[in-house]
């Protein structure tokens, strides 16, 4: 493995910063390429043919150009729909993001727990296994949020998120019957860790949080142990679609310690 050989790192839009910053905490000394597929976001309204279709095609362009050490799908949707279909393909080791629900399971007090996720990433059967294997005996609701993958957009670049999608998220789980015991929350989508914040005060002191982003950076670090590493000046992203103008996403990412931007 070369010294310089990059982590690359994917999502459909920005969420997957939250496990970059996650990984980055584990293993400083690393190169980091990220990757936002921001022409085709959000992935939560298409179907799983065009998930699955979109997210081989450029996992096999990304893996041909930079040659990885490893590859983070750094998306639920796109992980519950494609994580084994990537794998089939490269050889490179590939790390998926699944829902975060065997710690929520582990956590909750009352036996409540919501998820708020994409459209595509609850209706999953992956999420039923995940379930019926580590949450048998509690009471797990599911909400579709897509608008919070905006807000959170919105919040990267420096906007206000709008109050309305925060507070119609949270009543999505709240109405639901057993919704009244929820005491943590799986966010089910990278996106949803930027607003936390928000989520927390609409759902109340009494509610905790869970994602993946801590776990996904402990198994890239297992994964990557004993491998020389050699950091360069400044991390990459790229970007699909025309983002060249959008100056408060440059911003956002040259915060997450990313100086270099280039298209695909």
């Amino acid at each position: 493995m070369r010294a310089d050989a990059p982590i690359l790192m994917f999502d459909s839009g920005v969420g997957g910063l939250t496990v970059l910053s996650a990984t980055r905490a584990l293993l400083p000394e690393a190169s980091y390429i990220y990757v936002a597929d921001s022409a085709a976001l959000p992935y939560g309204d298409k179907s799983e043919d065009e998930i699955a279709a979109r997210v081989c095609g450029l996992a096999g362009r990304l893996a041909e150009r930079y040659h990885p050490r490893l590859i983070c799908i750094a998306c639920n949707t796109a992980s519950t729909i494609a994580l084994g279909m990537v794998r089939e393909v490269l050889e490179t080791p590939i790390v998926g993001t699944v829902p975060a629900i065997k710690p929520a399971a582990e956590a909750t007090q009352t036996g409540g727990i919501g998820l708020l996720g994409t459209a595509a990433t609850i209706r999953q059967p992956y999420v039923d296994r995940l379930e019926a294997e580590f949450a048998k005996g509690k009471t797990l609701l599911r909400h579709a949020a897509p608008e919070l993958v905006l807000a959170a957009e919105q919040k990267l670049r420096g906007e206000q998120p709008d109050p309305a999608a925060i507070a119609a998220a949270v009543a999505g789980l709240r109405r639901q019957a057993g919704g009244e015991r929820i005491d943590t929350v799986v966010l089910a989508c990278t996106h949803f860790p930027l607003l936390t914040q928000e989520l927390a005060k609409e759902f109340g002191p009494e509610v905790a949080f869970v994602d993946g982003a801590q776990g996904i950076a402990r198994r890239i670090a297992y994964l990557t142990r004993g491998q020389a590493f050699t950091k360069p000046d400044s991390d990459l992203a790229i970007i699909t679609g025309d983002a060249s103008h959008d100056t408060a996403l440059h911003r956002a990412l040259q915060h997450y310690g990313i100086g270099r931007i280039a298209g695909l």
